[in-house]
């Protein structure tokens, strides 16, 4: 392979270690019919925050500007953490995906990995994934959270109308959305009570026509069992809270998101993209556009290009891969 970096640095990263090879050219070694002899620095290191701190200071001790490893599901994130700033920020760090960086044959163990990562990053044969800046990833992290949430809070609110269903008390069949300011005064008195007292529909109803209300009095005649109303009182218990801790991620997002309020409104004024949605892009691609050479690059990267692998006039199934 053609030597592109005076010297480079490969990892191998684990959930508990860290095993790293530093390739470079041996200036002190004679050449062999004008071949280049290569030097191997290689040692292990923990991924707690001692042995993090010994990986930086042993790369920047031997000098290494550039250093890649695979994107090994979230074990890579605090190895990068703590190599972004070496150098005063002057490093190349690569996230490269593992399948555009196969081993050679042969018997594989950690320190060839390494090796062979630290040897094609010497000659110029990775790329690596977009790593967005450290603000723009605590936004991320903020943003998918607040997703998680989300569906959580779906998942909750579905478990709260299959104990009402199984109680009897169809509430959707007359409220549009049950957890709206009727269908929660309509749920806090079957807890208090378990069943609906005369006068309760017209007392605990808002914005409903008077037809409704009687077919809703008709109706709604059942009654809660002591067993249901615990289990209804816990239900709802566990959606206030869950209602509540998204309202702090939220706010969390909007101390960041102070920052990007000039993209957000340039977002916003896109069709179908909400001050939310616009808030999750940034979080998933950033501001600086630049790291993407063109439009359909950016399309690829999130997903929306589908992938083509075809050969000999066959198109092959990306499981195949």
């Amino acid at each position: 392979m053609d030597t592109l970096y005076d010297i480079a640095c490969g990892l191998d990263v684990h959930k508990n270690s860290v095993v790293a090879c530093i390739v470079k050219t041996d200036t002190t070694s004679k050449t062999i019919d004008n071949k280049e002899i290569l030097e191997l620095v290689k040692r292990n290191f923990t991924t707690f925050s001692e042995g993090l701190n010994e990986l930086k200071e042993w790369i920047v001790a031997n000098e290494c500007h550039r250093v890649a490893m695979e994107s090994t599901g979230v074990y890579w994130h605090p190895v990068y953490d703590a190599l972004e700033d070496a150098f005063d920020g002057d490093i190349e760090v690569l996230v490269c995906n593992p399948r555009n960086m196969h081993n050679m044959p042969g018997k594989k163990t950690d320190m060839s990995d390494a090796e062979w990562i630290g040897r094609c990053l010497r000659s110029g044969m990775l790329t690596g994934s977009f790593i967005p800046p450290l603000v723009i990833r605590e936004l991320r992290e903020l943003t998918r959270y607040r997703k998680s949430i989300v569906e959580d809070i779906s998942t909750q609110k579905n478990r709260i109308e299959k104990t009402l269903q199984s109680a009897g008390f169809k509430l959707s069949s007359f409220l549009t959305d049950i957890f709206g300011v009727s269908g929660r005064n309509i749920i806090d008195a079957l807890i208090q009570n378990g069943y609906l007292a005369e006068g309760d529909v017209d007392i605990l109803t808002k914005s409903i026509s008077a037809e409704k209300k009687m077919e809703m009095k008709r109706l709604l005649t059942n009654k809660l069992s002591a067993h249901s109303q615990t289990v209804l009182k816990t239900k709802i218990k566990h959606l206030d809270e869950l209602l509540s801790h998204l309202i702090e991620v939220e706010a969390l997002i909007n101390e960041i998101t102070i920052q990007f309020e000039v993209e957000i409104k340039n977002l916003d004024t896109v069709p179908g993209i909400s001050e939310t949605s616009a808030k999750a892009i940034i979080a998933e691609i950033g501001t600086d556009m630049s790291k993407f050479k063109t439009a359909e690059h950016l399309c690829s990267w999130a997903g929306l290009s589908p992938g083509n692998n075809e050969s000999a006039g066959k198109k092959k199934a990306l499981e195949s891969l």
